[in-house]
């Protein structure tokens, strides 16, 4: 049964605030790459609709490789470190937010569109004065997605000399220490439903605003 000095004890040992640093500034990074990369490839294929299903297959088929398989496919090329863990992270991470992206722009409602147009409002400006705007409640439900995704390869990063909270589960398993896995795996656990959270109320805002397709 874990006790307040046992964790105490786990988390100087283990130098768990640094871990902690080290693993939300990889989670972070992934994070803003993912949205950067998913938003822009939504818009793009919402706007080149004939490379909508190209674009989202492909995506889709990277989504099928093992997430440790594809952290090991990327070491030939970052080599160890926090470099094979943020290309996965992102990698995995991207479809939902394109598809979302994509998925948000298609579905708002033609009136906005008419009226953008009748007060002079040019493709780009409606784009992004309006679609953009209206489609944030889908586009946040995919950043939520990804958000689950990243926070879940960054603790593989551990395997790979990445750092974070994973290199404390790995020496914990590898020493077979009980301790320093319960410690790590439920603060880990404890930070994705913080974050999940967070971003849920987030995606509640931008629904009760724009409303939900």
């Amino acid at each position: 049964m874990l006790t307040i000095q046992t964790v105490a004890d786990v988390w100087s040992r283990h130098l768990m605030t640094i871990r902690t640093i080290e693993h939300l500034q990889m989670f972070s990074l992934a994070l803003i790459l993912s949205i950067i990369i998913g938003v822009s490839i939504g818009i793009f294929i919402y706007m080149k609709q004939r490379t909508a299903n190209p674009v989202l297959n492909f995506l889709n088929i990277v989504e099928t490789i093992p997430d440790l398989a594809l952290i090991v496919l990327l070491l030939p090329i970052l080599k160890l470190g926090a470099g094979p863990t943020i290309a996965a992270c992102v990698l995995y991470s991207i479809l939902p937010i394109a598809r979302n992206t994509y998925t948000g722009l298609k579905g708002v409602d033609e009136q906005y569109t008419y009226v953008a147009e009748a007060i002079g409002l040019s493709p780009r400006e409606t784009l992004l004065k309006v679609k953009i705007p209206m489609s944030l409640p889908l586009i946040a439900g995919g950043i939520r997605i990804a958000l689950v995704f990243c926070m879940g390869v960054v603790t593989l990063g551990g395997l790979v000399a990445a750092g974070g909270l994973g290199t404390v589960l790995q020496n914990g398993i590898q020493l077979y220490q009980k301790d320093a896995i319960l410690v790590a795996g439920l603060w880990t656990g404890i930070l994705a439903v913080f974050l999940d959270s967070f971003a849920g109320m987030i995606e509640k805002k931008l629904q009760e605003r724009y409303g939900t397709w």
